[in-house]
C-alpha cells in the first residue's frame, strides 16, 4: 500500500501516520523528521534548511524531493505512508512522475481538514522530545513524569506567531496540492477535528476498504 497524508501544519499527520503504521504495517516516511535530523546533526543539508524551518517557511522543493526520493527507494517503493510530502504542486508532479517511473503510483492521499483556530491551539501546546522526536501536547498528551523536562522543548516554528506564518504559507503554496490530488481521483477528505481515535476511525474505514479492494 502506498499512501500520503496531507493537510495543514498541526493537522495531526504525524500522529495518524503512526497509528496507520501499527494497524497496517506501513513504514512512515516523514520528510519533517528527516529534515529535523539533518538540522540536529549539523549536516550540510541541515544548515541549508535550518533558516527556512525556523522562519516558518517551506524548505526548497529540490532538497525535499531528494530526501523523499531516497527514502521511498530505500523502502522498495511499497508499504509506506508519506507524512508531510508533497507540499507543493511542483513536488506533487515530481512525486507522481517518480513513482510512475517505477510502476508504484500512490493509491490514496488522506487529506485532514482542520480549522486555523484548532491548529494554533494544537501547535502552541505541542512539545517535542529532543532525543527521540516524540511529540506531546501539554493538555491532551503531556510528557510522562519520568521524562527529563529539560529534554522537552517547543519547536521555534510552533510558537503562535510562527504558526500563523506557516498557515499563511500553507494557503498560498500548499493548499493547491489538495486540488491536484482531487483532480487525480486520489483525495480522501477526512474531518480532522475531534479525539485522535475518532479521527483515526474515520481514516481507518477508508483504508480498510482500500485494503479489501487490493486483496480482491
Amino acid at each position: 500500500m502506498r499512501l500520503a497524508l496531507f493537510g495543514p501544519p498541526g493537522a495531526g499527520k504525524g500522529t495518524q501516520s503512526l497509528l496507520l503504521k501499527e494497524q497496517f504495517g506501513l513504514d512512515v516516511i516523514s520528510t519533517g523528521n528527516l529534515i529535523r535530523t539533518a538540522i540536529r546533526n549539523g549536516t550540510p543539508l541541515g544548515r541549508q534548511v535550518e533558516a527556512h524551518v525556523h522562519a516558518g517557511g517551506l524548505v526548497p522543493d529540490e532538497l525535499v524531493r531528494d530526501l523523499a526520493n531516497e527514502a521511498i527507494a530505500a523502502h522498495a517503493f511499497d508499504n509506506f505512508i508519506l507524512d508531510g510530502y508533497p507540499r507543493t504542486t511542483r513536488q506533487a508532479r515530481w512525486l507522481t512522475s517518480f513513482l510512475e517511473a517505477y510502476k508504484a503510483p500512490l493509491e490514496a492521499v488522506i487529506f485532514l481538514k482542520v480549522s486555523d483556530e484548532a491548529i494554533v491551539e494544537r501547535l502552541s501546546n505541542r512539545r517535542i522530545h529532543q532525543q527521540t522526536g516524540e511529540s506531546y501536547h501539554l493538555i491532551l498528551h503531556p510528557p510522562p513524569a519520568h521524562v527529563d523536562p529539560r529534554l522537552i522543548v517547543q519547536r521555534a516554528d510552533d510558537a503562535p506567531e510562527s504558526v500563523l506564518s506557516r498557515l499563511e504559507t500553507y494557503r498560498k503554496e500548499t493548499q493547491p496540492v489538495e486540488a491536484y490530488f482531487r483532480e487525480a481521483g486520489l483525495l480522501l477528505e477526512i474531518e480532522g477535528e475531534g479525539t485522535v481515535q475518532d479521527i483515526y476511525a474515520r481514516i481507518g474505514t477508508h483504508i480498510e476498504q482500500l485494503a479489501e479492494l487490493q486483496a480482491a
